[in-house]
Order: C-alpha cells, then structure tokens, then sequence
C-alpha cells in the first residue's frame, strides 16, 4: 500500500496557492498521530462565505426586477367525445354502470379531477382538471376507454424509426401522450417498417402527421463514412481539433474522428446532403495533400521520456504539431519499442526533431535516501513542510513510497536539483532529531492498550509527545511502532510494555448463554448487571451486539475472579432455563371466569402455590388456550389443577384415539382449517394431536361427553376415508355470502352435508383468503356438494331488487342503535342491503337489494320481526330491589342470556337511594313481603314499590317464561348447623376455604361472628345451587371431624431417658440420623434445650401415633446400647503428622474411620496437649485403629526428619523474605513524583490511574496474592 503525495501538472496552479487538503493524500494512520494535535480550525474548516449570485449582480436594482411569470400549476381542459364514437351509449340513467366506475377508476389512477356533462347531440363533455402531467394521462385514458377506437398504419423508412422512440423511449411517450393515441412500432429484429396507431380519428391523424414529419426531417439528413489512414488523421483534425471544428462550423457538418485510442481508420460525417458532401470533399483534399507532401524519419527517445514528449493530455504533441505542422507518433505503452516516428514536410522535419528531444531532456529523474517511518514527518501535518518544497517548484513531482527507504523525484532538470538538497536537508535534521522502537507485543491486547475512544494511547502520546502506530485488527501483527523524541520513546515503550505484562496475567473466558436469556441478565437498565459487576469489581462482562445473533458473553479478569463469575452466572442462566418451561392448556371459554375466580382469587392462589406465570387469552379473542411458565413440575402441577377446576364444572371427558401419524397432516389441514371445522361442529371440543416427530399415533379428544363422542365418530370416520379415497375440491363465494350458505345455527350446511356425506370447511377471520371454500370427502360426495353450492352461490351472484310494506311505528325498531337490527340482517343474509325511508316522511315501503334468495330470507325475517313487534306486550315482575344486581349477574350476564333465550326487553327500575319518610316503613314491609311471598296475603296487588317493579316487554308467552326465569333467579336462603369449632376451618386460611366454597357452588356463606358462639349457618342462593352448597358443606364438617379424630391419635406423646453424651451421635452428622428416624416412623422427636436448665437434659420426646412412637424409641434405644459397648482411648501422636494423617479435606482420616468403624479426634489448635488425639468405637476395633495410626506416624515422622536437616542448607524462603512491607506499586518519573515522598500511589484513584478496564479496588496488590 503506498502513501504517495502526488503532484501533477493539472494542480499545478493550485500548488501555487497553497496546497490543497485532498493533494496530499496519506493514510489515515499516519494523519492522526503527528507530534501536535490539529487545531479546531484546521480539524473542522468553516465553510466559505456564500458568493452573491452573478445573475442577481447583472439584474437592475428596481424592487419589482426579480418577478418572474408564474405558470398554473392546476389547469383545465375539456374534451368532447362525439355521440357515434361514444362506447357507452344505451345507459339507462347518466352517471351509473361502467361509464361511471371507469371514470373514478381514471380520476384514482391519474390524480386528475373529472365532470362528465352530455350535450344535446348527446355527445359526451368531459371536463379535466389537475397538475399538466396528470391532464394529458387522463386524457390519454378517456380516449382508450370511453371513446371507440380506430387504427391506422403508417411506413416510414425502418432507419429512422428510432427518431420516433428517441432517448429511452421519451419521444414515443410525448407523442402518445399528445395525440391520446397508441402508437405501436416493430421490434429492430422484426422487417417490416409499418407503425401500427390506434385511438380516435383526430388523435390518429395527428400522430400520423407527426411522425412523417420527423422521418421527413431525417430524410434530409445524410450519414457518409470515408476511409483514412490513422496517421493522417491528426492533420485533419489540426492542433488541439481547430482544423475539423472550423470545417464543422463552415459546412454544418458533424465529424466524428476516432481518438488516437481507439484502432479505426473511418471518419463518419453526418448533415444535410449538401453541406455534407462539401466537408468530405475539403477532407479528401487535405488528406491527399498530406499523402503526396509529407515524408517521416524514425528516431529513439528513451521509453522513460516518453511521457514528456506526449505531455499532460497530449499537450506536448500538440504543441509541436502547431508549431512546425508535423505529427508524431509514439509508440503505446504497453509496447516495449523506443522508436518515435515524426511524419511532416521535409523542411519542418529538422525544427519539429529539435522540439522533440528539448521535450523530452526537459525533465529528470532522481531520488533521496529517507528511511520510510520519516516520511511522513517529511511530508508534514496537513502537507505543510511539502508545500513549502511544490510552491517554489511546482512542476516538481515528488513521491513516497509505503516500505520503501526513499523518496522519488521528477520534474524540470534544475527545479529537482534544488528540491533534492531541500529534502537531504530535512532528511539529516529529522535522522538526528527523531527516534523509533519497535515492540512485540499480543494483537488480542491492541485495543485495551488503545482504551475506550483511544483514552489510553492518547494520554502517552500527549505525555512523552511521540506517535504509537498499533496495527490494524485485520493484520492480526503483534508489532506496535514507536516514534518520536528519542527519550519520549523509550519512556513510552517502558509504559506500554508495562501495561501489556500487566494483561497477561489476566483470563478471558467465553461464556455460552443464550441470547434470549442476555436481556434478562442484564436486567431493566442495566440494574441485574451492575449487581453482577459490583459483586466482581474486576471482572469485564462483555455482552455481544443484538444484531449479531451471538450467545459468546466474554469475561476477563483475574483468574480466580473470572472462575467465580462464570460459576455465578452459569448458576443464575440455568435458574433462568429451568424456569422458562411453558405449556399451553385448552381451557372451555366459558370456565376461564371460574379458574380466574371471585377478583383473581383462584388463578392468584395457583400462581402462588404452583410458582408459575400464567397467561389466560383477553375476554374478547377467541383463543381458549391458557399458557403456563415456569419450572417443568411447577407448569405440570399448575395445568393439572386448571384442569381439575375445568373436570370439576362440567362433565368433561378424555378419550383416546389411535389414528396413524401420518394421516395427522392432512386430518389437520391447511393452517388447521380441518380440524378446526370439526371442533366446531362438535360443541368446541379439543383435539389434540401428538408432536410431529414422536412417531405415536394417539389422538387426545376433551370435552363434554356427547360432544367427545360425536368428534370421535367423525375422525375415525374421516380418517377412513382418508386412508381409502380421499378427495378435494376448492369452490369461492364473497365473504359476505358465507353466513347465508351456513344458516342460521349452521342449519343449511348441515343439509348439504347430510345429504352428501361431504365435509365442507368455510374460511376462519384468521385466514388470508376469505372467499375459498373447502370440500372434503369422496370423489362422488365432493362432486354432490359442489353442486349443490354452485348452484346456491349462482343464485347468490343473482342480484335483485325488491320492497316490502312496513308500518312506520315499527321503523324505528330497525334503526336505533345505529341499525343493530339491519346490520344482524344483512350478517345472517348473505349482506342484504335493507334500505328504510328517512325519519321524517310518511312513507313505509322498505326497499331490500341483493342476491334473490337472501332477500327473499331477509324478507321473511322482517315480516317474523314485525309480527314479534305486532304481539307485543308489557309486564311487570315485582322482585325486592336488593335481590335486582345478583339477579343481573356479573356485567349484567345473567340478564343478557334471558333476553336472549326469550327475545323479550327486560327494564330494571332505577335505585331508591333513600326510603320514604314518615308513615312508608310499614308500606315498603308490606311490599317486600308480597314480593317474596308469590300469594302476597296481607299485601294490596296494587301497591308494590316502584323501584322493585321491573317491566318486560316482548310476545305474551315468551315474556311469562321471562318472569318466571327471573324469578328463579331470586336467592334463597337456608341454614345448616355446624359445630362452632369448626367454623375458623370452614373459613380457613385468610378466607380461602370458605371463598373457594362460595365460588364453586356460586352461593353467598355467612357464618357467625366468633363472638356469637352459634353454630348455625347460613347460605344464600339460587335455589337449584343451594342443595350442592348445603351437601358440600356438610361433606367439608365430615373431612374437618375425621381430621380431628386423627389428630388426636396423632398427639400421642412418649419420653426416652438418654445419656445426654450420646444425644450428638443419635442426632447424627448433620441432623441425617434423627432425620431418617423421624422421617421412618412418621413421627416428631424432640431434644432438650441445653441452654434451658429446668428442663431434663436426659429426655427425648417422641410424638406420633403410639405404635409408631414406640418403634422410634426402640430404634433410639438400639443405638444408644450399641453407644454404650464404645470405649474411647486416647493415643499420643506427633502433632507434625496430623496433616498427613487427616489428608486433603480430611479425605484420609474419613478412610480410616470408614475401614475400622471407629471415630478418631484430633486437638483443636491451642489445646494443652497437641500429641493427644482419642479414638471411639468396639474395642477391638479402637485398638486395630490405634495401631495402624501408629504405624503411619513412624512412616511420616522419617519424612519429616529428613526435610528438617534439608532446611538448614537452604536459603529463607521468598514467603519469609516478602513479609517485609510492601511500598506497592511505585514506578520512576510518574506525575505524582513530583512531591517528594515514598508513598504509593491510590491506585483506585482515577486520576493517578485512567480508566484501564475494570476499576480496581485498592487492595494490596492489583492482580492478586503473588502465587
């Protein structure tokens, strides 16, 4: 890669005044580390002044000079389309049908505004309007779309059909655009020279016109090529082309010469014939002078001096042509020849020789030995020092080359000799001033010797005021340069390799976590991560980019502290996975409030306890699916408890179908389509289907039992059909139309299915194709059913118009609510239009458009609605207000589905906030009783409460079936008697029992204050849910009874009489064999606290069932006897072996243990007797142990001995020499030398010590203890 400060001829004049940024172009590395810092001008030039616009400078000074005429940007044109050219002429009413559509269609395409008018010849008027561009397109529509077309041809000459298509098409473009024609012209490979034009008479015989006159123009014009020799050529072009561009201007001529490059001898002329002929012939005179006249010498001219007789673009030659008229020719560069030919008239011969070898001696060669890293120092910040050298000589071109020691240069003989002692002159003072070491140190280090944003390399080059030049990441070189004063150098080499020694004793590690685990690590602003990062001060975590898609998260460090972390987050990432477990569960719509529960009770109570996440869809989608995540069992656990809530509420079943796998896909269908119309159709009942890959054939059906069966049929059924002949065809209908081909309750489709046996899938909300339609079955089912429907859509496409005679009192039931009523009409009907006349008009015809069959359906619901409105009447129900909101239910549900089921309008009163004064009391007693009470005795039938009369209104008998429902609505209550004992277990904990009860049975249960002492009772309900609620409850006092039977037996207490010295060994290491005790026996046994004096220190207490507490005392009591027949001894040891006796982590001395069955103790540190250690077991075990012990001491003591004698010969070690005060960290000339003391320095100082990765915290030393 070379870094070349190049100088031509063309910057010549730039050089003069002052060298340009771009002339001298170094590579970046090198700009950015000269010795001083750019200042802010010369880092961000300001941008130059604003010139004042010449043209303003030109123009007179009067306020109203600078007004232009303004074009109109909106224009207006008006065509007329004669009546017999008309393409739609027999329209029944102006302004419909296609005409119509075709126009909004031209007025969206174009932009343009169009107003249709007919004249009274019945010509069409066609106003447009908008921006020119869209006027002519939509002009250019109208005439091919509502205008009858004609065509022409028209035979022009095949060379001049590109004069018609011109520049990219542009010309063909224009002129179809003007004459709203089309204009079709044959392909060049086609022979025919035919133009095909179709469009209206007048645009077809403008077009004509135009394009005739164009081939007339280019008829005129002629094209000649005349032959001559190369070498001839730059006589007729003259110097510098002032020949051939005279003769161009005289004659009107063009002349096209091919350059010197280019190996043509054809000169091509093209103009008028006349003019034409006139330049070729002046051409032909001058090239046979020139053959007659001219003769040519051959001389040699160094190849190297080739380029200064050519000259900057060819000037040189040109120049000698001028002069002396003669040509030469120089041979091409990629040609190894020397020779240069001069071709001209013997007396110019000799003058242009001269020229030649003066050109070509004008320029030298040279080059100054300069080792490559000064170069740039040469060059200078910005090109400086150069440009001093190029303003005095500026045709001296001087080049550096990268890795070469020296600089080239070339120019006029003179101006080189004093540009080269120029440069001896900075080279020598540069060699003595300057300096450069080079040293090696790890590439994967380069950017951390950099710092962030280069923090660290710029504070040692602003420091010892040198320039580091640290390789690129791509060379992957260890070499970093360093150059500059030579004791700056040296300074900074010592720094940097400081530094690099400093990270090699550091770790880096890649972590593998996946990346969607990454954010979570982090945490919300950073906060899990700077938990992380505080707790390892001195470890660097590295997360990869999102957009890289990595799992590598980096960490570096000191050994121990990057080993620590990564346990750390390993343990924290596989937290994360085992919690990240998810399971969907389908979950009957309908149940989703009773698994969620009374203000989230349920849901919250299993989230809780299960210690999952779960996710229930919004109210308003249709997803049944409830997702679950968290830990594997915790999702498992929490799923079976939704589904035992669900099993509980209805009576649903599971069943097991075998079906072979690899029907499942098509069983499925596309997206599921298939599977969902069966789901559907069977009640909503779940199917699901095993993961594709597990290879098992069981398909899971849930749901209610009857619906359960039915789907079951029909799969295997299908899936028969599948494995036989199975046959499928697609059928479309408008969307709109998919509801009417159903029918009400799916009653047509079924029709249609029963009588062919066929399936027939409708597209769901979520498919992208809403019009296809699914037929399944065999192949003469299929072919049935898409009769039978083809024929039902054809009459659907069939669209009719129709009226109907409604009684204006009804109209206003159709249209309140924003047409609620004709909207569910148009929905069920195929999207009837039904179309009522404006309020305010007597008129009661009711106008009903679409297809026959839906407005014949749409019909007859009208007239059934009208009869519904005709029957109607109103009732009143007399129920107590404060029965009125459980009646209504949660969000008024309850009362939705009665209106609903009996198509009738329920009024609830408004609330009676306070009760009426004075003598009411008793009335509003009376009234309450005559409403509970259906004989209402002592009640007057006529005086019920206004605010508990709700009124209903719909057809007699639907409205009676109404009340009735309403009143079995009516809570109940009844009482249950239940021991006052177990009323705080009814209520459990916080509540939970008693709410788990009330939601389950949906009854209100009141029980007691405590303070009442009672025992009775009560609930309150619907009468239908009381029974269950009383027979739950009853069942919960039989558990509560039977529990506390068990308690008692439970409770049964027995007292052991234990040494308290053995108390240790029955508890065992750890608790583990009083655990296996308790945990064997099922029971609770309990030790005497040693801090409590006034208990008996020797007696254990066992609480369980009686046989169970006396199998644990006698376990206890087993071990005690086998605790009695130990003996302990105690044996003398050299406390100098005890280390190698108990081996690492006491891994040893648990061996022996294990082999003799003994226990064997050692002195704690600062005992009396060090020597003493005691062993416990059998006693003939306790003297097997002994004695090997003994044994092991002689062995290790002889060991011992022999390294105590080494010792005396051996220098201290460098353990004991190091507990001399450490002065910490201290390094020669540092910015805090300056103050003279021996202190070290802050090392968690940031101003001491920049930020260099991590900070570290001040301890005593910054990698760790010294290994």
């Amino acid at each position: 890669m070379s870094s070349v400060a190049v100088l031509t001829q063309e910057s010549f004049a730039e050089h003069r005044s002052g060298l340009a940024q771009q002339q001298v172009k170094v590579t970046a590395l090198n700009s950015e580390e000269e010795n001083d810092p750019p200042t802010y001008k010369e880092a961000f030039p300001p941008l130059p002044e604003k010139a004042p616009c010449l043209e303003a400078a030109q123009e007179p000074a009067g306020p109203w000079s600078k007004i232009r005429p303004i074009k109109a940007s909106v224009i207006t044109q008006v065509f007329h389309v004669p009546l017999e050219e008309r393409k739609y002429k027999d329209m029944n009413q102006f302004g419909e049908g296609e005409q119509a559509k075709i126009c909004l269609d031209i007025m969206q395409k174009t932009g343009a505004h169009l107003e249709l008018s007919l004249a009274k010849d019945q010509g069409l008027s066609i106003m447009v309007s908008g921006k020119l561009e869209a006027v002519m397109k939509a002009r250019k529509e109208i005439v091919a779309r509502l205008q009858t077309q004609a065509s022409a041809t028209v035979a022009i000459p095949k060379e001049h059909h590109r004069f018609v298509i011109g520049k990219n098409g542009e010309k063909l473009q224009d002129l179809e655009l003007k004459t709203a024609t089309k204009i079709q012209i044959p392909r060049p490979d086609d022979p025919s020279n035919q133009i095909k034009i179709t469009g209206t008479k007048e645009g077809i015989e403008k077009a004509r016109h135009e394009i005739l006159l164009i081939s007339a123009e280019q008829d005129k014009r002629a094209v000649e090529r005349l032959d001559v020799e190369k070498v001839y050529h730059p006589f007729i072009a003259g110097p510098y082309n002032k020949l051939v561009s005279e003769l161009m201007q005289d004659t009107g001529t063009r002349i096209n010469i091919p350059p010197p490059s280019v190996n043509k001898t054809e000169i091509v002329f093209t103009g008028e014939k006349e003019q034409l002929a006139q330049a070729v012939a002046r051409v032909k005179k001058i090239y046979e002078e020139k053959k007659k006249k001219t003769t040519t010498i051959a001389v040699e001219v160094k190849k190297s001096q080739h380029k200064y007789v050519i000259g900057p673009k060819g000037n040189s030659l040109q120049e000698i042509l001028e002069k002396t008229g003669v040509s030469v020719e120089i041979p091409p560069t990629d040609s190894s020849s020397e020779t240069v030919i001069l071709r001209g008239e013997p007396e110019k011969l000799g003058q242009a020789l001269t020229e030649v070898y003066a050109k070509a001696n004008s320029f030298t060669v040279s080059s100054v030995s300069a080792p490559s890293w000064l170069h740039r120092f040469i060059i200078g910040k910005k090109g400086q020092n150069l440009a001093k050298i190029t303003q005095q000589m500026p045709k001296v071109h001087i080049e550096f080359t990268e890795g070469e020691d020296k600089i080239t240069l070339e120019g006029p003989t003179e101006d080189v000799n004093v540009a080269q002692e120029q440069i001896e002159v900075m080279v020598k003072d540069l060699i003595n001033r300057m300096d450069y070491v080079e040293i090696n140190v790890d590439h994967k280090f380069h950017r951390h010797l950099i710092g962030k944003n280069g923090a660290n390399i710029n504070r040692i080059k602003d420091l010892y005021k040198v320039s580091v030049r640290i390789p690129p990441d791509n060379e992957k070189s260890n070499l970093i340069r360093i150059e500059g004063d030579p004791q700056g150098v040296q300074q900074a080499k010592k720094e940097l390799l400081e530094l690099a020694s400093r990270m090699e004793n550091e770790r880096t590690k890649d972590l593998i976590i996946e990346q969607k685990f990454h954010r979570t690590i982090i945490g919300q602003k950073g906060e899990r991560i700077r938990e992380i990062r505080e707790k390892f001060p001195e470890v660097i975590i590295n997360f990869p980019d999102p957009a890289h898609k990595s799992d590598i998260v980096q960490l570096r460090g000191p050994k121990n502290e990057v080993e620590k972390c990564t346990k750390y987050m390993q343990k924290m990432v596989a937290d994360l996975v085992e919690n990240s477990f998810s399971i969907s569960v389908p979950i009957f719509k309908q149940f989703h409030k009773n698994i969620i529960g009374k203000g989230g009770a349920n849901i919250k109570k299993i989230r809780e306890e299960s210690n999952t996440k779960i996710d229930l869809p919004a109210e308003n989608s249709n997803s049944e699916t409830i997702v679950i995540t968290g830990k594997r069992a915790n999702c498992e656990a929490a799923r079976h408890r939704i589904l035992a809530i669900q099993k509980e509420l209805a009576n649903i079943t599971e069943v097991e179908v075998s079906i072979p796998s690899k029907l499942h896909n098509s069983l499925i269908g596309t997206k599921g389509r298939f599977i969902r119309s069966i789901m559907e159709e069977c009640g909503g009942v779940h199917i699901h289907f095993p993961t594709e890959g597990s290879g098992s054939d069981t398909v899971t059906i849930r749901g209610p039992a009857q619906d359960v069966e039915k789907a079951k049929k029909q799969l295997l059924h299908l899936a028969e059909e599948k494995q036989t002949k199975s046959y499928t065809v697609d059928l479309r209908a408008k969307p709109e139309y998919h509801k009417f081909l159903i029918g009400k309750g799916g009653g047509n489709i079924r029709k249609v299915r029963d009588s062919t046996g066929a399936r027939i899938i409708f597209p769901t909300s979520e498919d992208k194709d809403q019009e296809l339609i699914t037929i399944m079955g065999t192949e003469e089912a299929v072919k049935e059913a898409q009769k039978e429907l083809e024929a039902l859509i054809k009459n659907l496409d069939n669209v009719v118009e129709d009226s109907m005679v409604v009684d204006p009192k009804h109209h206003r039931h159709f249209v309140i609510r924003r047409g609620q009523v004709l909207r569910e009409i148009a929905d069920e009907y195929g999207g009837v239009m039904v179309s009522f006349p404006r309020s305010g008009t007597q008129s009661d015809k009711v106008t009903l458009k679409g297809a026959k069959d839906c407005v014949e359906a749409a019909k007859k619901r009208i007239q059934e609605i009208i009869e519904d409105l005709e029957a109607q009447v109103t009732i009143e129900c007399t129920i107590p207000q404060k029965f009125h909101r459980s009646i209504m239910g949660p969000k008024g549900s309850r009362i939705q589905q009665i209106t609903r089921d009996y198509g009738v309008q329920i009024k609830f009163p408004d609330r009676e906030e306070n009760p009426a004064p004075a003598a009411e009391p008793a009335v509003q007693e009376n009234g309450e009783e005559g409403g509970e009470g259906k004989d209402g005795k002592d009640a007057d039938p006529s005086s019920p409460k206004k605010c508990d009369v709700i009124i209903i209104s719909g057809r007699r008998e639907k409205c009676e079936a109404a009340k009735e429902a309403l009143q079995a609505l009516v809570p109940v209550t009844i009482e249950v008697e239940v021991p006052f004992d177990l009323h705080r277990y009814i209520i459990g904990q916080k509540g939970s029992g008693i709410r788990k009860m009330m939601d389950e049975f949906e009854v209100n249960i009141q029980v007691p204050a405590p303070e009442l002492q009672s025992d009775i009772i009560t609930i309150t309900g619907l009468a239908t849910n009381l029974d269950r609620a009383k027979a739950g409850l009853l069942e919960r006092v039989k558990e509560l009874q039977a529990e506390q039977e068990d308690r008692a037996l439970r409770s049964f207490k027995l007292t052991v009489t234990v040494d308290p010295k053995y108390h240790p060994k029955i508890i065992g290491r750890k608790g583990a064999v009083i655990t296996q005790i308790r945990t064997e026996h099922e029971v609770n046994i309990q030790f005497p606290d040693k801090d409590d004096e006034s208990q008996a220190q020797d007696q254990i207490t066992i609480t369980g069932y009686e046989k169970n507490a006396e199998a644990a005392r006698d376990a206890i009591m087993k071990i005690v006897g086998e605790l009695e027949q130990m003996v302990s001894e105690d044996v003398t040891l050299d406390h100098r072996v005890h280390a190698r006796i108990i081996g690492a982590r006491g891994k040893a001395i648990r061996k022996i243990m294990d082999e003799f069955k003994v226990d064997i103790r050692f002195p704690q540190s600062g005992a009396p007797d060090p020597n003493c250690v005691t062993v416990t077991g059998l006693p003939e075990n306790v003297e097997e142990a002994i004695d090997h012990i003994l044994n092991l001491e002689e062995e290790y003591l002889a060991d011992v001995v022999d390294n105590e004698a080494m010792q005396v010969y051996m220098k201290p070690s460098s353990h004991e020499e190091s507990k001399a005060p450490s002065k910490g960290f201290v390094v020669r000339d540092a910015p805090w030398a300056t103050v003279n003391n021996e202190k070290a320095p802050d090392m968690s100082s940031s101003e001491d010590f920049p930020s260099f990765g991590a900070q570290v915290a001040p301890k005593t030393l910054p990698w760790g203890p010294k290994r």
